[in-house]
């Protein structure tokens, strides 16, 4: 896959790496005054210095014939503009946008771009590790709304039903018991033990908690 990097500090950098790792045909395009952050000596891909606006520049990178962009730089106005040059006038099929201040979340939901807000979603991590140490978050959809945890059922909902332990806000998408996954219906028992993944908001998540990890007693 032919991929074009816009940006070179610690994202794009990693990013970049990794995808290299991957045997992909990767094209880093950064500002001249832009380093490549600790960037391994097996990365296999190729540097372009230049600005990102530019369309000459953009062209000797290849996005002609790219098949995704993503522009990873610590400004948004870059990576809106990039990003919407890439879709509008190269017509580049995939094209992704890193959001670096949540203040202009917002603009790249209006012109509809795939993006991360790293800010964003680390922030409602930490706060979904300080209100739900109990139970462990798997996988993160979009920008953290919705996310899947891994809840680990506890004696006092021995025998109870899956249904009994969801709320508005969450869906059970499997349960693990002794080694073996299961997709469960609502009226499924569980048993202390069960690891159950749900698929949830945040407001889902802590009804769910409530119900599966009681507040301890304060002595």
């Amino acid at each position: 896959m032919r991929i074009i990097v816009i940006g070179c500090g610690r994202v794009g950098s990693e990013l970049a790496y990794r995808l290299s790792l991957r045997k992909h045909d990767v094209a880093i395009v950064a500002h001249p005054e832009s380093i490549c952050i600790n960037m391994p000596a097996d990365f296999h891909g190729r540097v372009y210095e230049g600005d990102a606006m530019d369309m000459d520049v953009l062209r000797r990178a290849g996005i002609k014939s790219c098949e995704a962009l993503v522009a990873a730089t610590s400004s948004d106005s870059l990576n809106l503009v990039v990003a919407q040059m890439a879709r509008e006038y190269f017509e580049v099929p995939h094209v992704i946008a890193r959001n670096y201040d949540p203040v202009y979340l917002e603009l790249y939901d209006l012109f509809n771009f795939q993006n991360i807000s790293a800010t964003s979603w680390a922030a409602q991590r930490l706060e979904e590790m300080v209100y739900h140490g109990e139970v462990r978050t798997v996988f993160s959809a979009g920008n953290g709304e919705v996310e899947v945890y891994e809840v680990k059922i506890t004696e006092g909902c021995e025998g109870k039903k899956i249904a009994d332990i969801l709320r508005l806000g969450s869906v059970a998408v499997s349960v693990t018991r002794s080694g073996h996954a299961f997709l469960p219906t609502s009226e499924w028992l569980l048993e202390a033990g069960d690891i159950v993944h749900v698929s949830a908001t945040m407001e889902g998540i802590e009804e769910t908690q409530k119900l599966v990890c009681p507040p301890r007693e304060v002595k």
